[in-house]
């Protein structure tokens, strides 16, 4: 008898795990695709419970940051990127979007810091290099014609 009640709570826990994993794995599809469907606000809600029963989950910050800068709200945004590269720092799409803030904010040196991290880890964006490039140049231009 003891050793069916055993049986029985282990099949019950594995159960819940299960679910729980299942439901976890669910939230970020489902947000994913009301992200693609541009219904952002459902999407932020899905990705932000996803995060609950996954903190480590990278790619729910940086589609929050997605969310965040559709939403013109910069320091969420750029909260979300450095959870995103806390967690998985060669996110090369992160490095990205998190160079644009700093160009937008026209800081040069934090910039460069992060294109010469971006090229480092490049795989798929390389292309975006020469872009920021250009972008780095224009900030110095405009910083010796100050100065």
């Amino acid at each position: 008898m003891r050793y069916v009640k055993r049986i029985i709570v282990a099949i019950f826990f594995n159960l819940v795990f299960l679910n729980l994993v299942y439901g976890a794995e669910n939230f970020f599809e489902e947000a994913k695709k009301k992200f693609e469907k541009k219904n952002y606000e459902k999407s932020k809600f899905l990705f932000q419970r996803n995060i609950v029963f996954n903190p480590k989950d990278a790619k729910s910050y940086l589609y929050l940051a997605k969310i965040y800068q559709s939403e013109d709200n910069q320091e969420e945004q750029e909260r979300n990127l450095d959870t995103t590269l806390l967690l998985d720092p060669e996110n090369e799409e992160a490095i990205y979007m998190l160079i644009n803030i700093q160009l937008d904010r026209s800081n040069f040196e934090k910039a460069s810091d992060l294109m010469n991290r971006f090229s480092n880890v490049c795989k798929s964006m390389c292309s975006k290099k020469t872009e920021i490039s250009k972008s780095l140049q224009d900030i110095e231009a405009n910083n010796e014609k100050t100065n």
